[in-house]
């Protein structure tokens, strides 16, 4: 939710404070580019130079900064326009009572008042503060502007007193505004099952019956569905690619019948299923328990059909919207089609081997988008992230409908 988002952290002259370097680490880990912005009191509480090398940028404390015996200046309202997400943590009762009232001393303030972005504050002052009718109608004003506050929650205070008034966890804020951000995306709340990659069918202990594909089309699917709101459960097989998001389940499988057993567990509680792997047509029908002796000038190996995952998938299909996908050399179209209707699929996405750029073991891919009413929706050549972008924009548009 937060990758490649610009982040501007506010810090504040409050003793939570200290809590915001693990609070930068989170949000590069989950990655954001991550900016700071400190009023004068909140370095008595953090280390400048600690945040400038956690967050990879400089920090910005003052109006004016020195470099070269040169003055220049902080340009707040480029840093407020930098952003995607302001947060300001701690947010104590002296800023907010400014956020609040228009008063612009620092620049944090001028920052957050030139902000175009949606704005976090995370409170954070002992019990009593936290409770006065003054506070209070900061919190009512600050909300009234559409600002979004992360609760306070209870805990021992820095007063020695415990109570409500302790700034939420690092974790936890994090966890907060990926929570805001999926809410209103086009997939929020919906589960989404994609299989990638090729499957490994074994013929002994060492060697197998493969193909090459590189799960990559699978992999940016997975992504863009995650970026789009979706709980995403990714079965895949063996594949030198890696994804890690929240919202990313990855399920790892070897062979044909290991992705049709993940993918039947799993379909009953989705809403939408894409088959993009390179499911092996046939496996040896005998596995050795040893490694082939190379004796012999020839060897035959009797292969038998496996499942097919996409038509079983297809027959106990309910509410799921069904995408399969088609790589076709001849009579693309027709083919295609035949195979949406025989599998009783509400879309397929067909790639052909004549198009240079597409297919197995390329960045890229050139697609034709078929829906269940014989609707073709063709695509340029582009790469495989925005192939994920196109398929699940015409998928969008048909259960959003």
């Amino acid at each position: 939710m937060l990758g490649g988002k610009n982040i501007l952290l506010g810090i504040t002259g409050g003793i939570a404070a200290y809590k915001t370097t693990f609070l930068v680490r989170l949000l590069i880990k989950a990655g954001a580019q991550v900016k700071v912005v400190l009023t004068e009191s909140a370095s008595s509480f953090v280390s400048p130079l600690t945040l400038a090398t956690l967050s990879k940028n400089e920090v910005v404390s003052s109006f004016i900064k020195e470099s070269n015996d040169t003055l220049n200046w902080n340009n707040h309202v480029e840093l407020g326009l930098w952003a995607d997400l302001m947060l300001i943590a701690p947010a104590t009762a002296n800023t907010m009572s400014k956020m609040a009232n228009g008063t612009c001393d620092n620049v944090l303030l001028a920052t957050y008042l030139s902000a175009k972005c949606p704005v976090f504050y995370a409170p954070a002052m002992d019990l009593d503060m936290y409770k006065h009718p003054s506070t209070i109608a900061s919190f009512e004003k600050l909300n009234s502007f559409e600002n979004i506050m992360i609760p306070a929650t209870s805990g021992e205070l820095a007063s020695g007193l415990h109570g409500e008034g302790r700034m939420a966890e690092p974790e936890d804020m994090v966890a907060f505004m990926k929570r805001y951000i999926s809410k209103g995306l086009p997939l929020s709340g919906k589960r989404v099952l994609i299989t990638a990659g090729p499957t490994y069918e074994a013929i002994d202990p060492v060697r197998f019956i493969g193909n090459h594909s590189t799960g990559l089309m699978g992999y940016e699917l997975a992504k863009e569905a995650a970026r789009l709101g979706a709980s995403v459960i990714l079965i895949s097989g063996p594949s030198y690619l890696t994804v890690e998001h929240d919202h990313i389940d990855l399920v790892s499988v070897v062979s044909a019948d290991q992705m049709f057993d993940a993918a039947h567990k799993h379909f009953d509680n989705v809403d939408i299923a894409i088959c993009a792997a390179a499911v092996a047509d046939y496996r040896p029908e005998v596995i050795a328990d040893q490694k082939i002796k190379k004796s012999e000038s020839k060897l035959t190996i009797n292969l038998v059909k496996n499942k097919d995952i996409l038509f079983s998938l297809g027959e106990i299909k309910k509410k799921q919207f069904l995408v399969g996908f088609a790589l076709e050399t001849e009579n693309e179209i027709e083919n295609a089609k035949g195979k949406l209707k025989k599998k009783n699929l509400d879309a397929i996405v067909l790639n052909s081997l004549n198009d240079s750029g597409a297919g197995f073991g390329t960045p890229t891919n050139k697609i034709t988008f078929i829906d269940k009413n014989s609707k073709i929706t063709a695509f340029d050549l582009k790469s495989k992230a925005a192939v994920a972008v196109d398929i699940f924009t015409e998928i969008t548009g048909r259960i959003n409908a």
